[in-house]
Order: structure tokens, then sequence, then C-alpha cells
């Protein structure tokens, strides 16, 4: 591959390495209700990034002494699979994933209606089986829909999305490529839609006070496009069931009717 100084960022035509504008998101694939054991789940492809979320609890927190009277505990494990990137990862979590792990799992917190489930836990359990860059925007927004999809109360659905900068450029959702520029900065961003409250923001690398106002600006953008998704994709799983129901009512109507005529 070619050293990252020689790649061109932002072509000519304003496109970006992967043929995206520099305010365009990866495609994004959301599909609820992938686990039958699980309380909720969810499936995402975004890019390359691909994971799945299983939900369990409320349930009894176990030992007794991490217990809350005031509150659920929320326990959100990040791992990644040891295919999921070209070198080899060691099974053994790392720094990097137990980072991620608290850093989302406080976000979802800020969402879920925890006081009304003292003495529980909610575990919240993320595996990734590919990754090039973004992986916990993407596990933060699944697992919002899991959450959803489990039927816990929430404020609101928690929508991820990063900001970053290559070749003086500042870019929406930027790729593995991308993240590794000269410049490169790296913003993962993540709120409550409605009210618009961040609920986890992060930076790896330098920037100035403009480019900061502007990187902001554009991540609140692509946090309520994915949004949007989030919802289409839990309304698809209702209308689903909707038309699986209406099927089953014409086919028992279609049965009566015809005992009726013997």
């Amino acid at each position: 591959m070619a050293k990252s100084e020689e790649i061109v960022y932002i072509n000519s035509e304003g496109k970006r390495v992967d043929g995206r504008k520099v305010d365009e998101l990866r495609p994004i694939k959301i599909v609820p209700s992938v686990l039958s054991r699980a309380e909720g789940s969810a499936y995402i492809e975004w890019g390359q990034n691909k994971a799945l979320v299983g939900v369990f609890g409320p349930r009894e927190a176990l030992p007794q002494h991490i217990q809350d009277p005031t509150k659920a505990l929320v326990n959100y494990v990040y791992r990644m699979a040891t295919f999921s990137v070209p070198d080899r990862k060691s099974p053994k979590p790392g720094r990097r994933e137990i980072e991620i792990s608290k850093v989302s799992g406080e976000a979802l917190e800020r969402a879920i209606f925890v006081e009304r489930f003292p003495n529980t836990t909610i575990d919240i359990y993320v595996y990734l089986f590919d990754s090039n860059a973004g992986t916990r925007c993407a596990a933060l927004t699944a697992a919002s829909v899991a959450l959803a999809d489990a039927g816990i109360p929430m404020r609101d659905l928690v929508s991820a999305c990063a900001v970053g900068r290559a070749a003086g450029t500042i870019i929406l959702d930027p790729c593995k490529a991308e993240e590794d520029a000269s410049d490169a900065v790296d913003m993962p961003l993540a709120i409550m839609p409605r009210t618009k409250e961040v609920v986890l923001l992060q930076m790896d690398g330098l920037i100035g006070k403009e480019e900061w106002k502007k990187a902001f600006e554009l991540g609140i953008k692509g946090c309520l496009q994915v949004y949007e998704i989030q919802k289409k994709a839990l309304k698809r799983k209702y209308e689903e069931i909707a038309e699986e129901e209406e099927k089953t009512i014409k086919q028992i109507d279609k049965e009566l009717k015809k005992v009726e005529k013997k």
C-alpha cells in the first residue's frame, strides 16, 4: 500500500478515497431481533464494520455486593474477534477494548431509565467480526437499537458517528485509510438526538478552534442521519410483525370459512 503522504484524500471533484463526499456516511444496515435467546439484539453493517449485539436483563445483579439499591448497573462488554483486523489480534481484551466498554456503557446509562430497576444489571455484549475504523460508533449505535428491541425504557436512542480530518479537510465518518493520514484527527461523538445531549465525546489528535466547531457541527448532522436509520430499522421490524399477523389472521379466516361450508 502507498504511504499516507501519497494518497489523494480529496480529489478535484471533492470525492474521498472511497468515492464519498466529505459529509457522507458509509452505507449502514441495521437488523434488530437476530438472537432468539437474548432479550434484545441487533446486527449492524457500517461500511466494512460488522458487529452483533445481545442485551440481557434487567436481571438480578450477582454477586449481591455489586448491587446498587438506587439503579441498575449497565455492563457493556466490547470485544473484537481475533480475525477482525489484518494482523491477528490477541483474544485477550486489550486496553482499547476495556476503555471503549467503559465509555460506551456510560453513554448508554445516560439514556436508560436505570432508576427504575434497582439491584439489577443490564448486560450488553458486543462482538466485532470485521473492522475498518469507527467500530465504537457502529457498536454503540447497534447496542442502542438492541436495548430498544429488548423493550428497556429509554429517554431516547443513542446515535453515534465519528468525524475526522485528512489532508486538512474535515470529513464525516472516516475510513481506515483516512485515519492513517499524517494530519489525521479522529473524534467519535454520540448524542441523544431529541435533545442533542452529548453522551460520548472523544478525540485523538490536535485540532484548532475553528476546525473543532466545524467538526462538531458535522458530527451532530451525522448522528441525526444515523438516528433516522435506527428508527427505520426498528419500525421495519414491527411492520414485518404486523404483516405476519395479518397473514395469520387471513389464514385463520380462510380455514374457518372452509369449516362453515362443511
